[in-house]
């Protein structure tokens, strides 16, 4: 179920029907522990022009004029003794619909999965399962596993220097 937010964004208009990659708004995904929220600049590169007049649209353009950040409510939120690296993961290429689903057919967001600890601990056992190929990591289209992902699976974990992590001090610290 979707999360009231202050502006109805729509992953499935922004991504599936007009294409934008994640990485245009989830800027440090590649570089940081942390995915990132788009700053109201990154919205009005494309609203200073388009939808100029919505209503649904006045928190980013007050955001904008104000310079406060718009206050989301966040859709997955890990336990604070709980450390996950977006970096490590979208590199080692795990695609960012193996955990937060198919947000390209999302009119509002929802957790698709749980998060909890033995769902992460599934593909930490046997990333071969659930790894593609990094050009793939931001199709959210991709099908994980792939109907080949036994042959292409454990090439991809000794190509990626991908190890098994299942040790506790990995996630928590």
């Amino acid at each position: 179920m979707a999360k009231d937010q202050p502006v109805p964004f729509s992953h499935k208009h922004h991504v599936g029907d007009d294409g934008i990659d994640c990485r245009y708004c989830h800027t440090s995904v590649e570089t940081s522990w942390y995915a990132g929220l788009p700053p109201t600049e990154t919205c009005m590169s494309c609203h200073s022009n388009l939808w100029t007049n919505a209503e649904m649209l006045e928190p980013v353009r007050a955001s904008y004029r104000t310079g406060e950040s718009i206050a989301w409510t966040r859709i997955h939120d890990l336990p604070d003794f709980v450390y996950f690296n977006h970096s490590i993961h979208v590199n080692k290429g795990i695609g960012c619909s193996t955990c937060h689903g198919r947000v390209d057919t999302m009119p509002l967001t929802y957790k698709v999965n749980t998060l909890y600890m033995n769902w992460c601990v599934n593909c930490h056992r046997d990333p071969s399962k659930y790894i593609r190929p990094r050009s793939e990591v931001f199709n959210p289209a991709y099908e994980t596993p792939a109907p080949n992902q036994d042959e292409i699976g454990p090439k991809l974990v000794a190509e990626y220097h991908v190890k098994s992590l299942t040790d506790c001090v990995t996630c928590h610290r």
